[in-house]
């Protein structure tokens, strides 16, 4: 799952909906460093992510990925799955995704001296260039694949790789619709916890 799906699976609370922002920023134990709906926020996006890695739709989904960029196949997925929630937001959520955007980026700016250096950066390119609306836009969800690789070590794999969302449209589109009602299920159940 990428930022707009575990925003959507997190609690609505404002602590909740920052720890799910951080679940992809912070790294090791989280005993003693975020304490509260904080804390819990993170532990359930980390427990998301392995109901998401292990799912068969998702790994599905991953070998749709032609072998060129299959060995970033878990980070191409969540973003297309983003971008189907994106086109779907009304079928998941009362408030507008435009509304919910607005929302998460004031949020996350009068809470930026809680965030790390690179949840900082992130969430003023994310409010800049409004990701989370524009996810909806196919072209858009290959350009912040693209942006994601910018910053791998390892060199940019991922150019291009809004081609393989268009080349299996459908397929993706079936995956995610099959997959995210039982994600639903999982957050709702793993946050009552």
């Amino acid at each position: 799952m990428n930022y707009l799906a575990h925003l959507l699976l997190s609690p609505p609370d404002d602590d909740a909906l920052v720890g799910a922002m951080l679940g992809d920023f912070v790294k090791g134990p989280l005993e003693g460093r975020y304490e509260g709906r904080v804390g819990a926020a993170i532990a359930l996006h980390r427990r998301i992510d392995s109901f998401t890695d292990a799912h068969p739709v998702v790994r599905a989904s991953k070998a749709r990925i032609g072998p060129v960029r299959r060995r970033y196949a878990g980070i191409m997925v969540d973003v297309f799955y983003d971008h189907f929630l994106a086109r779907t937001w009304r079928e998941h959520h009362d408030e507008a995704l435009g509304d919910f955007a607005v929302r998460v980026y004031a949020l996350l700016a009068a809470r930026r001296e809680e965030l790390p250096a690179d949840l900082q950066w992130v969430a003023a390119r994310m409010a800049e260039r409004n990701w989370l609306v524009n996810y909806a836009v196919p072209a858009y969800a290959g350009r912040a694949l693209e942006g994601i690789g910018r910053r791998l070590k390892r060199g940019n794999g991922l150019l291009g790789s809004g081609e393989d969302l268009v080349a299996a449209y459908e397929g993706f589109e079936a995956d995610f619709r099959a997959f995210f009602p039982q994600a639903r299920r999982f957050a709702a159940a793993a946050a009552s916890l």
